[in-house]
């Protein structure tokens, strides 16, 4: 909690006379801010502000599977296109060694419809349709069958890519919305006091060896030397990170993937009782998950915390904890 001094409120009342005058309370808007009031209204907007965030980079992740489906999907579709372009080409073969003459050969050929389902509509009212290879048409059919499945997919992954596109905006607007309300609030103090309650739960001393080694000493080194970057939504360094920015980074130099997202890294690895945490395990906080940090021993943590704080190690139960789990 805030060390700092608070501010008090003191306002003037004045109470009417029966039958006479009253005098006007002071103006509320001139009030002075109350430290602790404030705090709270802060961390809130920067809890929101992240969870929306963290959605964001959800909403990003799932951006990027379905734009892949949707890639195979048009490949698929391009392929299947291919396919029946050969066997439309092998029935106009067929009308022009039926119809000899160039007229009715090039008639033939236009004969044919460039739709699949049009073009079976046509078979069926041609003279020369028993003459056709049976085969042929059964695999032309079925070709058609399958775009028009392709084709069905193909459309549906389109309009969950905009509504995914969507999404995004909505929660970049919420974070922004929430950041920008909690900034006007900060505006209304002091400098000094603005300073204060930023420096809130900031920095323990910073342990100065992390007993840990291998992938998870090559993570934990990367993560404690960016203590004291800021803290940006959406970033993933080299020198401002959000939750998950850090930890996927942090990783990273160790050879470990892991998703822009808390959500998504609490199914990196396997889960670890508490008691059982190791330096370089992640921990994750909230319900549902929307804050990460790692394990560095000692109960202490080093997350990227929130705009006011940037990047610090601070107690394991600074927040709700909900669980852990070992990357790699």
């Amino acid at each position: 909690m805030l060390n700092g001094r608070k501010r008090y409120i003191t306002a003037l009342a004045g109470l009417a006379l029966a039958g006479s005058v009253g005098f006007v309370p002071t103006s509320p808007a001139q009030a002075e801010p109350d430290i602790d009031d404030v705090q709270s209204r802060v961390d809130r907007l920067f809890h929101e502000a992240e969870q929306a965030s963290e959605r964001y980079n959800d909403a990003k992740l799932e951006l990027t599977e379905l734009r892949s489906d949707l890639a195979a999907l048009k490949a698929d579709e391009r392929r299947q296109d291919a396919k029946l372009d050969v066997i439309r080409d092998q029935v106009a073969d067929s009308l022009v060694s039926e119809y000899a003459g160039s007229a009715t050969s090039a008639a033939g050929r236009l004969f044919v419809s460039d739709d699949p389902r049009a073009f079976l509509n046509q078979l069926s009212t041609m003279a020369s349709y028993n003459d056709l290879q049976g085969d042929l048409l059964a695999g032309y059919s079925a070709e058609a069958d399958a775009l028009e499945l392709r084709r069905e997919a193909t459309e549906a992954r389109s309009k969950q890519v905009a509504k995914t596109e969507e999404a995004l905006a909505a929660e970049k607007e919420t974070t922004d919305a929430k950041l920008a309300e909690a900034e006007k609030l900060l505006d209304k103090l002091k400098a000094e006091e603005r300073e204060a309650l930023l420096s809130r739960g900031g920095s323990q001393r910073v342990p100065s060896n992390v007993p840990a080694s291998g992938r998870a000493g090559a993570a934990i080194s990367y993560a404690m030397a960016q203590v004291g970057d800021a803290y940006v939504y959406g970033a993933a360094g080299p020198n401002a990170f959000d939750c998950s920015g850090l930890t996927m980074m942090a990783w990273a130099q160790a050879g470990v993937a892991l998703p822009h997202s808390s959500s998504a890294q609490y199914s990196s690895g396997p889960r670890i009782a508490q008691g059982d945490l190791q330096p370089g395990d992640l921990v994750f906080y909230y319900s549902p998950i929307s804050h990460v940090g790692m394990y560095i021993g000692n109960g202490m943590i080093v997350h990227a915390a929130n705009p006011g704080t940037g990047v610090v190690v601070s107690d394991l139960h600074s927040m709700p904890y909900v669980g852990a789990v070992r990357p790699g």
